[in-house]
């Protein structure tokens, strides 16, 4: 996927951390029940294997190295046979592995965004180091999905734990939006 504008991209992420905080603040109960679902989550897992399965395939489609034009096409239809196959095989913690390759593809995105503008402002190491964080989750994640079960076990033991949880991760987020909408908005570097 090409780069987006890192303005926006900011915002709109640190908008989705935000508003899924604002849940877990406002019905901490509701929010432990919701998010202790997810790790064995069927429809989730199809979707985010999916997803996962299109944006790679997508991604693939734009690359343009020559040593694999012969046989693009097959190594198209292999991802999407593995894409598809998770979905039917592999249902497991499906949701945490369609999850863990969002991750990384998002990550990418995320890297790819920013690399212009880094010799402009050096708040884009923030979304960076965030980017690098998301490889390191999502290949953690796709190693040993139930690792997220037990995190979300953990972080939704108490109430308290909950709200603090997302109150430092509702923090971050606003950090990111506020980045978004000042900094990255007044840096214009390749049209950005």
């Amino acid at each position: 996927m090409a780069a987006v504008n890192l303005s926006t991209m900011a915002i709109l992420l640190g908008l989705s951390v935000v508003l899924f905080q604002i849940y877990g603040l406002a019905k901490p109960e509701a929010y432990a029940a919701a998010v202790r679902k997810f790790p064995r989550s069927l429809p989730w897992g199809y979707a985010l294997m999916l997803l996962a399965t299109v944006w790679f395939l997508y991604n693939l489609s734009q690359e343009s190295i020559s040593d694999f034009a012969s046989f693009k096409n097959v190594l198209v239809a292999g991802f999407a046979a593995v894409g598809i196959g998770a979905c039917i095989y592999v249902r497991d913690f499906l949701a945490v592995r369609g999850l863990a390759v969002v991750l990384l593809l998002l990550a990418k995105l995320m890297v790819d965004s920013g690399r212009p503008y880094l010799p402009d402002t050096d708040w884009v190491l923030v979304i960076q180091a965030w980017a690098y964080v998301m490889v390191f989750f999502g290949m953690w994640l796709t190693i040993s999905p139930w690792r997220l079960r037990d995190f979300i076990e953990w972080s939704t033991a108490s109430e308290r734990r909950i709200k603090m949880i997302c109150g430092i991760r509702m923090t971050f987020g606003l950090c990111v939006v506020v980045l978004g909408a000042t900094v990255f908005r007044s840096v214009k570097h390749l049209g950005g």
